[in-house]
């Protein structure tokens, strides 16, 4: 008599995928896409290396994949506010204290995968409704007019991840009372930059030596 097998349980695929993106992101902010190993990845995942070609397909679809994630998940947990950008610069910087695989992936997204075509999904739209929020806060008088919308997103980006890790700027043993003193003082030099204030006025208000580190 044939015994009664009980029926495969399916794979679950969404767990898969999910395990292969977070060993994708340890593997790509380690080594970049050239340096990445399928093998390395499969086996932090638990699952068949295999697997990656079947939902990915290529190591290169899977770095864009992660990446694809990556943007989604600080584009939706650091909300935008053109009417306080020295606001979203603290908060920025501390999503990205917080998460540094983020801006390794994006070095080496510019370094391996500029020049084709592929962009982060919804990064350039967010750059446009940026811009043009900006724009919009310069025209009701809320946004100095010294610089242009491009250039004030740019500036306030910049500043807000000066001193990531990946900075080399940045210490590797820096205090949490540094971190403090530095965060502070992206939010005034963010402040200073969308109010026109000058350049010379004191920081003394901060009560902080940014040049201790």
């Amino acid at each position: 008599m044939r015994q009664h097998q009980p029926p495969a349980r399916p794979r679950d695929s969404e767990a898969s995928k999910a395990r292969l993106l977070k060993a994708a992101t340890d593997e790509f902010a380690a080594r970049g896409i050239a340096g990445a190993r399928v093998d390395r990845i499969g086996a932090a995942a638990e699952v068949n290396k295999a697997l990656i070609y079947t939902y990915f397909g290529n190591k290169e679809q899977l770095f864009d994949a992660v990446m694809d994630a990556h943007v989604a998940r600080v584009l939706d947990e650091v909300p935008f506010t053109p009417e306080d950008l020295p606001g979203y610069a603290g908060r920025l910087f501390d999503f990205l204290l917080a998460n540094p695989h983020q801006l390794r992936l994006a070095t080496w997204h510019r370094l391996e995968r500029s020049g084709t075509d592929r962009e982060p999904q919804g990064l350039e739209a967010s750059m446009r409704q940026k811009t043009a929020a900006i724009t919009q806060s310069q025209t009701d008088g809320l946004l100095t007019t010294a610089f242009s919308p491009e250039d004030l997103l740019v500036f306030t980006l910049a500043l807000a991840n000066a001193w990531m890790p990946t900075s080399p700027m940045a210490t590797n043993d820096q205090a949490a009372e540094q971190t403090r003193q530095h965060r502070d003082a992206v939010v005034e030099a963010v402040r200073r930059l969308v109010a026109g204030t000058s350049a010379t006025q004191p920081l003394q208000e901060l009560g902080t030596a940014v040049s201790t580190t």
